[in-house]
C-alpha cells in the first residue's frame, strides 16, 4: 500500500473528522451553553438546525464550485471558512449571534466532505480504493467517539468556547495537508450555475424547517411559523414544476424513479429523522433531567459511537449472508426498540445498563443506515451518480434537521402537559419523545417491506433472480 493511498484519504477526511467531532461535542455542552447564553436549552435546537439547514442548503453547489474553481481550491476555502466560523462561534454572546455563526460554519461544512469525497474518487486508483476507503473512514470514526468525551472535559475544566475554538488547529493542519498533498489535475468546466433551482430550492428547504422548528413553542408568533411552512412547501411545490422545464437542475427529482435510491432516501427519512433526535434528546435527558455531569453525560453517550463503530467488523459477512432486505427490517425494528427503550432510563438507572442500551442502539441504528446508504445506489447509472450523491446528502442533512425539531417540539409539548415550561425539564419530561422516536423509526419499514429479497444481489457478490 503506498503512501499517497494513506495520506490522500486521511487529509480528505480531515473535515469528516471535524464535522463529527464539532456536533458530537456540542450536544454535551449544550446545557451549559444554554446557561451561559441564558436562554433555555430545547432553544439551542436553532444552533443545530442552523447548521444542518446551512449544510442541506449549500450542499447542491459543491460539485459545480469544485467544477468550475478546482477541487482543491474549494476544499481548502471551505476548511477555512468552516474554521473562521468556528472561531466566530465560540466569541458568541447571544443565542441570534450563535446561530448567524453557525450558518456561516455550515457553508463551509457544505463545502468540505462532498469535495473531500471527490478529490478521492478522482486521485486514487481502483485497484486501491477500498484500502483507500478503509483510511478515509477512520478520521471521521475517531470525531464520533472522541466527540463526547472531548466535550465533557471541555465543559467541565474549561469553557464551552473550547469546543469551537479547538477546530481552528485541526483546520490549519487540514489546509496544510491539503496543499501538500493534493494535486488538482481535473479540467475545470464552465456549465451554467442553475441560479433559479437553487433559490427555489433553498427557500423552501429553510421555510419548511423554520415553521417547523418554531411550531407550538412560542418563539414566535403563530402566524409567523404559518407562514414560514407555507412558503418553502409552496417554493418545494415551484422547484418541482420547474425540474420538468429545464435540462440540467441542480437537484434533479427524476432520481427517485430508481426504486433502491428511492427507498434510500425516502423510505431512510424517518431513521435519519430519528437520529437527529436521539443525539440533541440524550444529552439534555441525562444532565438536565437526571443531574449528571457534562462529563458523565459524555461518558454514556460515547456509547453510542462505539455501538456504531463495532459495526464495520460483522456487516459484510451479514449482508452477504441474509441480504439487504432482511437486514434493513430486522436492523429498523431493532433500532426503533433501543430508542424507545431510552425512554425508560430513569435517574436511578445502572450507568452501566445505561451504557450497554445505548451501544446496542447505536449498533443496530449504524446498522441500518449502512446498509442503506450501500444499497440506495446501486441501480443509479454512472452518468447521474453526481447528482445522487448530492441530493442524497441534501435529503440526510435536511431529514437531521427536521429530527432536531421534532425533539425539541416533543419535549415542549410534553413538559407543558405535564404542567410546567421547557425551563424547568424533569427526568419524565423525555421519556414519551424517545417512544414517539422509536415508532416514527418504524415508518420506514413500509418501505423496505416493499424491496424484493435480492435487491442488491449484484452488491454482494449474486446475481438477481
Amino acid at each position: 500500500m503506498s503512501n499517497r493511498t494513506r495520506l490522500i484519504p486521511i487529509t480528505v477526511a480531515c473535515p469528516l473528522f471535524l464535522q463529527n467531532l464539532d456536533t458530537s461535542i456540542m450536544a454535551t455542552a449544550l446545557p451549559s451553553i444554554a446557561s451561559s447564553l441564558d436562554v433555555e436549552a430545547l432553544h439551542l435546537n436553532l444552533a443545530i438546525t442552523s447548521y444542518l439547514l446551512s449544510l442541506a442548503v449549500f450542499l447542491p453547489a459543491s460539485g459545480w464550485c469544485a467544477d468550475r474553481y478546482g477541487a482543491r481550491s474549494v476544499f481548502c476555502a471551505a476548511i477555512g471558512l468552516f474554521s473562521f466560523g468556528s472561531a466566530l462561534c465560540g466569541l458568541a454572546t447571544s443565542l441570534p449571534q450563535l446561530v448567524l455563526f453557525r450558518v456561516i460554519q455550515g457553508m463551509g461544512g457544505a463545502m468540505m466532505v462532498p469535495v473531500g469525497r471527490l478529490i478521492l474518487l478522482r486521485s486514487i486508483a481502483p485497484q486501491e480504493m477500498v484500502a483507500a476507503m478503509v483510511w478515509f473512514t477512520v478520521p471521521g470514526a475517531v470525531g464520533r467517539v472522541a466527540g463526547p468525551l472531548l466535550g465533557g472535559i471541555i465543559v467541565t475544566l474549561v469553557s464551552w468556547r473550547w469546543i469551537f475554538l479547538l477546530n481552528i488547529p485541526f483546520g490549519v493542519l487540514g489546509i496544510l495537508m491539503a496543499r501538500a498533498f493534493i494535486t488538482d489535475t481535473q479540467e475545470r468546466i464552465k456549465q451554467r450555475f442553475d441560479i433559479v433551482g437553487f433559490v427555489l430550492l433553498s427557500i423552501g428547504l429553510v421555510g419548511l424547517v423554520s415553521g417547523l422548528d418554531t411550531a407550538g413553542r412560542g418563539l414566535v408568533p403563530g402566524s409567523v411559523t404559518a407562514t414560514l411552512t407555507t412558503v418553502g412547501a409552496l417554493c418545494v411545490f415551484l422547484y418541482w414544476c420547474y425540474t420538468r422545464r429545464v435540462s440540467s437542475p441542480v437537484i434533479d427529482p427524476g432520481l427517485f424513479r430508481f426504486r433502491a435510491y428511492r427507498t434510500a432516501v425516502a423510505g431512510g427519512m424517518p431513521l435519519r429523522i430519528a437520529l437527529g433526535a436521539s443525539p440533541f434528546l440524550l444529552p439534555l435527558m441525562l444532565q438536565l433531567g437526571f443531574g449528571l455531569t457534562p462529563l458523565m453525560s459524555g461518558l454514556l453517550t460515547m456509547a453510542t459511537a462505539i455501538g456504531s463503530l463495532s459495526v464495520r467488523a460483522m456487516l459484510r459477512a451479514s449482508i452477504r449472508r441474509y441480504g439487504f432486505k432482511t437486514i434493513l427490517i430486522a436492523s429498523t425494528l431493532l433500532t426503533g426498540v433501543f430508542y424507545a427503550l431510552y425512554g425508560l432510563f430513569t435517574p436511578n438507572t445502572s450507568h452501566a445498563l445505561i451504557f450497554v442500551i445505548l451501544l446496542f442502539g447505536g449498533l443496530f441504528n449504524s446498522f441500518a443506515m449502512i446498509t442503506l446508504n450501500t444499497l440506495g445506489y446501486s441501480d443509479v447509472p454512472q452518468n447521474r451518480m453526481s447528482q445522487a450523491t448530492a441530493l442524497s446528502s441534501m435529503a440526510q442533512q435536511f431529514a437531521l434537521s427536521l429530527g432536531v425539531a421534532f425533539a425539541a417540539f416533543l419535549v415542549t409539548l410534553t413538559a407543558r402537559s405535564h404542567g410546567h415550561g421547557p425551563d424547568a425539564l424533569g427526568a419524565t419530561d423525555f421519556s414519551p419523545a424517545f417512544i414517539v422516536v422509536g415508532i416514527l423509526t418504524w415508518c420506514s419499514l413500509f418501505y423496505f417491506f416493499r424491496l424484493s429479497p435480492d435487491e442488491g444481489a449484484e452488491l454482494r457478490g449474486g446475481k438477481r433472480g
